[in-house]
């Protein structure tokens, strides 16, 4: 590794594969209600509505969560938070932890099932003040906010 290259992204909790699952398979939800209600109503012949949306919604539901994983990851360390994400529409976000306001753990009730948490990194300026990391084990999550707590009360003294 060179001076100029950056360090390998850690990967996010496997477990984000399942809960993003089921959170886009519960978003879809009423578009396949809606198909079932245009199938009861009879308007095209029989499974012109439901079928087609019932594959989609096993491809998005099953698909994109892995995909979206695989295009994740941060890195901590040398004073700052790096967050990766995308793969069409790349974003790579640099945070250093001197901007940083105040730091989110969150944790829905499919992430709480599965031990995950979100951590939301709230920086001083109007651009892009808010980096969110999705899919970290909770205990990771608040392992890094005390570390990056740490550290602005290293810079502070």
């Amino acid at each position: 590794m060179t001076d100029d290259a950056l360090p390998e992204l850690t990967p996010l909790d496997p477990a984000f594969i399942t809960t993003n699952r089921i959170a886009t398979a519960i978003g879809l939800l009423p578009f396949v209600f809606g198909a079932g209600v245009l199938e009861f109503a009879k308007l095209l012949p029989p499974g012109t509505f439901l079928v087609p949306m019932l594959l989609v919604y096993a491809f998005v539901a099953f698909t994109v969560p892995a995909r979206k994983y695989r295009h994740w990851g941060y890195d901590m360390g040398m004073g700052r938070l790096r967050v990766v994400r995308g793969y069409m529409f790349y974003r790579d976000t640099f945070v250093p932890f001197g901007r940083i306001q105040h730091i989110d753990v969150d944790q829905g009730p499919i992430d709480r099932r599965y031990g995950l948490a979100k951590l939301t990194v709230h920086t001083a300026g109007n651009h892009n003040s808010t980096v969110t990391l999705p899919g970290l084990a909770h205990a990771d999550a608040l392992a890094m906010r005390e570390a990056i707590r740490a550290a602005i009360r290293q810079e502070l003294l």
